[in-house]
């Protein structure tokens, strides 16, 4: 939902009922992950999507099912489903999808749960999607903050809300989004219920130093994949907004300084772009870097930049366990020229080093496509700092 957050937040402001399609579980190829979301109005206009086109179609019905008679509905697309298969889930995976009715009176806490995203605050929300036991509480949810929670499940949930608010806020911790199953009285080995659980952790953010226009471009890719993007340069005529409309925030200060006032705010899921090339300032911010929890510190620069950077560094005192964290030259290869193949080349090592991939040509590779659903670090890249 948080891709067409704003798109839900006008239909929620009407005052209408509109449904919400979104993806609770996958299986194999699936083209779309848990928390893929599709909004349907009341007058049928549609935003976002499940499936990327597959199943689009028969989801839409659904929604418009769900309108009109305010009942949420959990439905199952594979290539085993012989609907699903007519409709198009042709890559051999197999979605699961929640739809539910939704409006000021079913969901009274979303405003505040759009509002804690845009305002980069932690909250998930837990909705029970499948109640084997017709116990009334299939579409009941809760919405968790860390410090409180809101919601019914029920009159006779106490014991399930209880262990539900507890295991939602580590989901929560760690950004997790999935499926937690519980007996019908709350019990953790139990499998009568199953409750989907969103989390929206703030954005992970991206520090992008160097205000040049390999920087404008790479601030431009980390905003579309969801980044929020901080360039900084001590050189205030170069380090402005207008240069940098897509950033988040553009601050003008010395790189290493930056990072020493920032350090507690750095964690696993931060990535780190050091793109000055100039060792004067490259060195002393990857120094402190390095001595912070970033999940991905990267270098820019030619292969001689790279191992006499990699000298002051260890002049600077830097040891070789942490010298192995740093991607330099940064990005993979892809025989990128231009700052916007740069990007590319620099997302691509991004992506690559959350999930796992090969790096390699898809025709040269086999099995799965797609990888599992969560990154090889909860919530984030590399390596946890010791």
């Amino acid at each position: 939902m948080r891709d067409i957050r704003a798109a839900v937040a006008d239909l929620h402001a009407t005052g209408e009922t509109f449904a919400l399609a979104t993806v609770i579980d996958t299986d194999k190829s699936a083209p779309r992950d848990p928390g893929a979301a599709m909004a349907v109005g009341d007058s049928g206009e549609v935003v976002g999507s499940v499936s990327g086109g597959c199943v689009e179609g028969a989801v839409y019905e659904e929604a418009l099912e769900a309108i009109r008679t305010g009942r949420p509905v959990r439905r199952t697309y594979g290539v085993s489903d012989e609907e699903a298969f007519s409709v198009g889930l042709t890559c051999g995976g197999t979605l699961h999808v929640f739809v539910e009715p939704v409006s000021r009176a079913t969901f009274p806490e979303l405003g505040s749960v759009l509002a804690a995203i845009d305002e980069h605050q932690p909250v998930a929300v837990a909705t029970v999607v499948s109640d084997p036991s017709d116990s009334g509480r299939l579409g009941r949810r809760r919405v968790v903050w860390p410090d409180h929670a809101e919601g019914d499940l029920g009159p006779t949930a106490g014991r399930l809300t209880d262990a539900l608010d507890d295991d939602v806020r580590g989901m929560l911790a760690q950004g997790s989004t999935g499926l937690l199953r519980y007996g019908v009285d709350g019990q953790r080995r139990g499998d009568a219920l199953e409750v989907f659980v969103q989390s929206f952790a703030p954005a992970p953010r991206m520090l992008v130093f160097g205000a040049i226009d390999f920087a404008a471009a790479v601030a431009d890719l980390g905003s579309y994949l969801g980044y929020r993007v901080t360039v900084c340069d001590a050189r205030p005529v170069f380090a402005t907004p207008k240069r940098f409309p897509t950033a988040d925030e553009v601050v003008v200060k010395w790189p290493h300084v930056f990072v020493d006032e920032i350090a507690d705010q750095i964690d696993e899921r931060t990535v780190v772009c050091v793109l000055t090339h100039d060792p004067k300032f490259d060195v002393p911010v990857i120094k402190a870097a390095l001595a912070t929890r970033a999940g991905y510190i990267g270098a820019m620069g030619s292969r001689r930049t790279h191992e006499d950077r990699l000298e002051r560094l260890r002049e600077a005192g830097v040891g070789e366990e942490d010298l192995v964290r740093l991607h330099s030259p940064i990005g993979l290869d892809l025989g990128a020229r231009t700052p916007e193949e740069t990007a590319v080349s620099i997302a691509a090592e991004l992506v690559q080093t959350r999930w796992g991939g090969s790096g390699r040509a898809l025709r040269e590779t086999s099995g799965r496509i797609h990888r599992d659903t969560r990154p090889l670090v909860p919530a984030g890249f590399g390596h946890t700092h010791k």
